[in-house]
C-alpha cells in the first residue's frame, strides 16, 4: 500500500469565542521503536470547525522529534531554540531516560487570544528501573509571520519543572538479581543478553531487583520536595535472597538470541511461547540492550493479522476456504491498495488468498464485517486490547473502530491503526491453533483479568489447515524443510514512504507458537523467515515441561 496524499492547506480558521475543547482523533504521536503512522490518518486533519491544522502539525512534529532524540529539531520548533535544546538534553540525560513515548490527548484547547494547548501523556523509560508516566501540556502560539511555534516554558517538559525546582534520579544499591529458567538454570549470568534489561524487573518480585526514585528537589538547597516516581519493591524477609523462577527455557532462549543474528543488524524481536498455557519460553531482542520490542513494541502486524481477520470471517460464515475470492493486482478504497510485488491471482480461492497473502482479496471482504467487528473478535477470542499481566511491562495491542472505509480496508490486512508486537502475535497464533486464549506469562502467579471465549472447533481446524498450506504451498515455504507439522503466516507491514516495510512471520509446531518481526526487513519471508527457521531448527519439536 501507499500512504494517502497529504491534505491540502486548510482555509483560515473562524474566529474563536472563549475557551473550548475540540475533539480530535487520538493517536500515539511518538512511540518507542517500532511505532507506525499512516499519512492521512492523522488526528489533526481538521477544517474550519477546529484549531488551525498547521498548529497541530507543529505540535505533532515537536513531540515526534523529542521522542526520537532529534532535540535540535524539536527545539527549533519552539520560541526559544537554544534554551529548549539544553533543557530537553539535560532532562533526559540527567534522569537516564531512554526514548520517551509521547501521546497526544484526544482534546485540544483553544483560548480567546489564539493560543492553543495540546495535552499529552509522557512515558519516560528510566534505564534499569521502569517507566515514569505523567501528564503535561504543549502550548502553541502563532507568530507574526503566520507560522506556529511551541511557546517554550519549563513546565511543558513537566508541570513541576521550574526555575526553583528540578528533578533528580536516586538509585538504591541492591544485590545482584537471581533469576532462573523453568528448570532452575540461571539466566542472570550474562549468557542471555536480551534478558539483562529485564532481570531487575523479574527479580523485583523477590525484592532483589534495582530500586530507585525520581525526586523533585529544590534547586538552591538540594532538598527533596516530593517523590515523583518510585521503582522496585522492598524485599520480603521471607523470600529475600531466593531466586525467581521464570517460565523461560534456557535452551530456547539461547536459540532465540542466536536466531536474531539472521536479522543482519536490523532491529528485530522474537517470542516463543507454549500453546497450552501461554508460558513464554524465549523472548529476545536485537539489539539486546534497551527497548523490549518483543513485548512492548507497537507495530502494524501486517498480513500476520489475517489470522484474526480470517477468524472473524469464518466465525460469521462469511467465507469458506474453497470459496472463490478474486485476487486482483489493485483495489481502490479511498486510496489504491496492492499486493506485495504487485502479484495477482485471478479466480483464486480464499485458501489461495491466505497462503499467498493477497491484500486485495481480504480487503474485498470488508463488507462482510461490521465496523467494529474485527476489533471485537480480536478482544473476545484473542485477548488483544485487554490488560495483560505477564510479569514484565507489555503493550497489549489495539484495534480501534475504523473511522472510514479506507481505514477499515487497511485494518483487514493489519495496517491502519491496528497495533501489535511479537508477544501478541505469538499469542494470537497459539489461540488460533488451540482455540483457547491463555494470558502469556514469564513468571508465575500473575493476576489474570482477561475474559475471552473459545473459538469453535471448526474454525480452529480451518485456521490450522490454512496455516499449514502456507508452509507447503505459500509464502512460508522457507519452513517446509523442517520436521514437524508446521503452520505459519508471513506478513509485510508498511511504515512510511521513506522507510522499508517491516517483515513478519508467525509459526506453530507442536506445543509452541513463535512470532518474529524485523524492522525494515522488506518482506516477511525474506527477513523474519530465516529467524524462525533458525530457532525451530535448533530446538526440540516440543519443549519439556
Amino acid at each position: 500500500m501507499q500512504d494517502m496524499p497529504h491534505l491540502a492547506p486548510p482555509s483560515r480558521r473562524r474566529p474563536r469565542n472563549g475557551v473550548r475543547a475540540v475533539a480530535a482523533v487520538g493517536v500515539v504521536l511518538a512511540v518507542a521503536a517500532g511505532g507506525s503512522y499512516a499519512a492521512g490518518f492523522g488526528p489533526f486533519a481538521r477544517g474550519d470547525d477546529g484549531p488551525d491544522p498547521a498548529a497541530l502539525r507543529q505540535a505533532r512534529a515537536f513531540l515526534a522529534d523529542w521522542s526520537a532524540g532529534r532535540l535540535p529539531s524539536a527545539a527549533g520548533r519552539t520560541t526559544s531554540p537554544g534554551t529548549a535544546e539544553k533543557v530537553l538534553q539535560s532532562f533526559t540525560a540527567g534522569l537516564d531516560i531512554d526514548k520517551p513515548g509521547l501521546t497526544a490527548a484526544e482534546d485540544a484547547k483553544e483560548a480567546e487570544d489564539g493560543a492553543l494547548t495540546v495535552p499529552f501523556t509522557a512515558k519516560m523509560p528510566v534505564k534499569g528501573l521502569g517507566t515514569w508516566t505523567y501528564e503535561s501540556e504543549l502550548p502553541l502560539r502563532e507568530q507574526k509571520d503566520g507560522a506556529w511555534k511551541v511557546d517554550w516554558r519549563l513546565s511543558l517538559v513537566h508541570p513541576r519543572l521550574s526555575d526553583t525546582e528540578k528533578f533528580r534520579l536516586e538509585r538504591e544499591e541492591t544485590p545482584p538479581p537471581k533469576v532462573t529458567d523453568r528448570h532452575g538454570v540461571s539466566v542472570a549470568d550474562g549468557s542471555y543478553p536480551s534478558l539483562t534489561p529485564l532481570l531487575g524487573r523479574l527479580a523485583g518480585k523477590s525484592g532483589g531487583g534495582p530500586r530507585g526514585a525520581v525526586e523533585l528537589v529544590d534547586r538552591a538547597t538540594g532538598e527533596t520536595v516530593r517523590t515523583e516516581a518510585s521503582f522496585g519493591e522492598k524485599p520480603d524477609p521471607a523470600t529475600a535472597g531466593e531466586p525467581v523462577r521464570t517460565t523461560l527455557d534456557a535452551t530456547w532462549q539461547a536459540a532465540a538470541e542466536k536466531a536474531l543474528g539472521q536479522a543482519g543488524g536490523k532491529n528485530a524481536a522474537l517470542v516463543a511461547l507454549r500453546v497450552d498455557n501461554g508460558e513464554v519460553l524465549a523472548l529476545a531482542n536485537s539489539p539486546a540492550s534497551g527497548f523490549n520490542r518483543a513485548a512492548s513494541g507497537t507495530y502494524a502486524p501486517g498480513s500476520t493479522w489475517k489470522i484474526v481477520t480470517s477468524s472473524a470471517l469464518l466465525l460469521k460464515g462469511a467465507v469458506k476456504p474453497d470459496d472463490v475470492v478474486d485476487c486482483p493486482k489493485y483495489l481502490t478504497v479511498g486510496k489504491e491498495f496492492h499486493n506485495v510485488e504487485m502479484s495477482e491471482f485471478p479466480g483464486a480461492t480464499f485458501r489461495k488468498d491466505f497462503t499467498e497473502s493477497c491484500n486485495t482479496a481480504f480487503i474485498s471482504l470488508r463488507g462482510k464485517l461490521d465496523e467494529g467487528e474485527l476489533g471485537e473478535v480480536a478482544r473476545t477470542y484473542f485477548g488483544v486490547g485487554q490488560e495483560w499481566h505477564i510479569g514484565i511491562p507489555t503493550y497489549d495491542g489495539s484495534v480501534p473502530v475504523p473511522k472510514d472505509e479506507t481505514e477499515k480496508a487497511a485494518s483487514m490486512i493489519g495496517q491502519g491503526r491496528v497495533q501489535a508486537n511479537p508477544l501478541i502475535m505469538a499469542s494470537v497464533t497459539a489461540t488460533a491453533v488451540s482455540g483457547e486464549f491463555h494470558q502469556p506469562s514469564v513468571t508465575a502467579g500473575n493476576e489474570d483479568g482477561t475474559r475471552t471465549e473459545p473459538l469453535p472447533d471448526e474454525v480452529v481446524s480451518e485456521l490450522r489447515e490454512l496455516m499449514r498450506a502456507t508452509v507447503t504451498d505459500g509464502t512460508a515455504r522457507a519452513l517446509a524443510d523442517l520436521p514437524g507439522e508446521i503452520g505459519a503466516k508471513t506478513g509485510t507491514a508498511e511504515v512510511s514512504d521513506d522507510q522499508d516495510n517491516n517483515g513478519w512471520m508467525v509459526a506453530h509446531r507442536g506445543n509452541v507458537a513463535v512470532a518474529a518481526v524485523v524492522e525494515e526487513g522488506v518482506t516477511g519471508g525474506g527477513s523474519a523467515g530465516p529467524i524462525v527457521h533458525s530457532l525451530l531448527s535448533a530446538v526440540p519439536e516440543d519443549p519439556s515441561s
